[in-house]
């Protein structure tokens, strides 16, 4: 039995000696591993070669590493000084597209007032009817000339010219004055004339001159009188040119609103120029540019620079106002684009 025994266990040796020795090997020595990541680096760089890849040539971007991609983007160019937000250029958009405009006459050209009246009438019927905007009448500013003289003195000081001064009390953000010379002849028994002149165009804010349309009709004929035919030649000029000077003022004020529209901030009772300093710094974060033009323990005055309404503009006021200690700031008055403040100190 004993001898059985030890005949099978013999064969099962035998047998596993045999399996073992003819199973294939499934893993790679290491030294083959080795050698295939060699020639596989070998195979890119070939590539590269063949592909007119050198030393100065970067690599796709695919074989960028990702932190490499996130440095190169941190690495564009900021926006252009100046260049308007997508907001900014909105805003400036609507503005230009309802400019409120106040005409009136050259007063030292000494132009009759019934020819004066006739051009300045006929602008704003081009205004109405053409464009369907609100127009300040001859009569409605002949009359504040007189009425508005005491307030005028009294909020300015005679440091703007009266026009201007009415031209912002009414919310004109362009004021036209209009100034010509008329010539007149009779032939025939007919009466005939023509007007030669120009038609300026102001900034309401700065006062500054923008531009000049240059006024000259075709000779106007009447078989009436001598007034009509000025009338009629008068009229003839003025709507003929209001199409050039509304396109002329819109482009000139967006040349001239690269910082943005400008507002005057006059604060009376300023008698803290470091509270002053920290009203600027303030004010600095909610509008485009802030410019101080001048400073005294009585008032001082700022110009902001921003796109954005007049009321936006007082909340910036107040709001900077209290951060700068000037809790009790408050609006005295405004007219246009310009407001005057007590500090409350």
């Amino acid at each position: 039995m004993r001898k059985v025994i030890k005949v099978a266990l013999a064969f099962a040796i035998v047998a596993l000696t045999i399996s073992c020795a003819s199973a294939p090997s499934t893993a790679a020595p290491p030294a083959q591993g080795a050698a295939a990541g060699d020639n596989a680096a070998k195979d890119r760089a070939k590539a590269l070669a063949q592909s007119g890849a050198d030393a100065g040539t970067p690599a796709p971007a695919a074989a960028q590493p990702a932190s490499a991609a996130s440095a190169a983007s941190a690495d564009q160019p900021p926006p252009a000084p100046g260049q308007l937000t997508p907001e900014e250029q909105a805003y400036l958009q609507t503005y230009l597209s309802r400019l409120n405009y106040m005409v009136y006459y050259n007063a030292d050209a000494k132009l009759d007032p019934k020819y004066a009246k006739v051009a300045v009438s006929q602008a704003n019927r081009y205004l109405l009817e053409k464009l369907g905007l609100s127009v300040t009448d001859f009569d409605q500013i002949e009359k504040n000339k007189k009425d508005q003289q005491t307030a005028y003195e009294s909020e300015t000081g005679g440091s703007i010219d009266l026009i201007q001064y009415l031209a912002q009390k009414f919310n004109a953000d362009v004021y036209v004055e209009i100034d010509f010379a008329l010539t007149n002849e009779t032939r025939d028994g007919k009466f005939y004339s023509s007007a030669q002149g120009s038609m300026k165009i102001f900034d309401t804010s700065t006062a500054t001159l923008l531009g000049s349309i240059v006024l000259s009709s075709q000779t106007a004929f009447s078989p009436n009188s001598a007034d009509a035919a000025a009338t009629n030649a008068i009229a003839s000029t003025v709507w003929m040119a209001m199409p050039k000077m509304i396109d002329q003022s819109k482009e000139l004020l967006k040349n001239s609103l690269a910082r943005g529209v400008r507002y005057e901030v006059v604060l009376q009772k300023t008698p803290d120029s470091k509270q002053i300093s920290q009203l600027r710094r303030a004010l600095a974060k909610k509008v485009r540019e802030v410019e101080q033009v001048s400073y005294s323990p009585g008032s001082t005055k700022l110009y902001l620079y921003t796109f954005q309404k007049g009321d936006k503009v007082e909340d910036a006021v107040y709001e900077a106002g209290s951060s700068a200690g000037m809790n009790d700031i408050n609006l005295v008055y405004s007219r246009g684009k310009s407001y005057t403040f007590d500090s409350g100190l």
